[in-house]
């Protein structure tokens, strides 16, 4: 087995914040927000998924992301479907997923314009432990105050339909021919498998599961990788010392160390549970 403990990458947004999340350093003083944390491996265009933390203070922009086969269609590796952990949040926080009626692609395209689609979207209340699925093509928005374990496919493809006057690029020609223009409908959830194990995610593009703390086994089929993102606690795994906030690459066959109590993630590429 190997292990690799990956590389952060900072990324500076407007919608970020100057005080973050315990185990992750404030911005310097006077410095831009930081609105996202990367882990990256050695070779970062390589991996099928990537993981994130997001710190929020504003709303992010109205966006969706392509499908596989639409992204493929426009010389990208892949599209986009991804998941969020809520770690933190206050308690006005909301995640807009979907829309609330079905639209029209002429009436995704008008409301992006005017910006009535902020208020056609289905604005969730969230708090901390609550998870949400987003496949390709769900019209979302992220809320303000939120720290959240981001877990997608290895893209960075944002189709941006409205932006709230801040000025930034939009995409509605690409965002409108890949939006899902139904209400969003939460997958199923198989929940716990076992004492301490529970599968948030199990596909299409990627399983993801749940651990509490202890000594388990991993074993990873030959060519595949996971990885073992650490919300609380710390432990080893193949000789590599880990805590919270940080993200370990996996492949191969080895013991994990969790200490009690550790709430972990743990993420693979794939349609099916190993």
């Amino acid at each position: 087995m190997t292990a690799t403990l990956l590389a952060t990458k900072r990324v500076e947004k407007p919608w970020g914040r100057h005080r973050l999340y315990p185990g992750f350093p404030d911005p310097v003083p006077g410095g831009e927000p930081i609105g996202e944390v990367w882990f990256q491996s050695p070779h970062p265009e390589e991996p099928e998924l990537l993981i994130k933390y997001l710190f929020t203070s504003e709303k992010l922009s109205v966006q969706d992301h392509p499908s596989d086969a639409e992204a493929r269609a426009r010389g990208l590796p892949r599209g986009k479907d991804e998941c969020w952990v809520i770690l933190d949040a206050e308690p006005d926080s909301t995640i807009a997923i979907g829309p609330k009626a079905p639209l029209t692609a002429d009436e995704l395209r008008a409301s992006a314009l005017d910006g009535s689609i902020e208020h056609k979207l289905d604005w969730k209340p969230v708090k901390a432990g609550d998870f949400y699925y987003s496949h390709s093509g769900v019209i979302h928005a992220i809320g303000a105050g939120l720290t959240v374990i981001e877990v997608q496919q290895n893209s960075d493809v944002t189709y941006r339909l409205y932006d709230y006057g801040r000025g930034r690029e939009l995409h509605l020609d690409d965002g409108v021919a890949v939006a899902d223009l139904n209400p969003w409908t939460p997958p199923p959830m198989p929940g716990e498998v076992s004492p301490g194990r529970t599968i948030l995610v199990e596909g299409p593009k990627f399983v993801l599961e749940r651990w509490g703390g202890g000594t388990r086994k991993i074993t990873l089929p030959e060519g595949k990788s996971g990885w073992l993102v650490p919300i609380t606690g710390a432990g080893s795994v193949a000789g590599v010392r880990w805590h919270a906030g940080e993200c370990v690459l996996i492949s191969g066959s080895e013991e994990l160390h969790a200490e009690a109590g550790s709430d972990l993630l743990f993420a693979y590429s794939g349609a099916q549970r190993l």
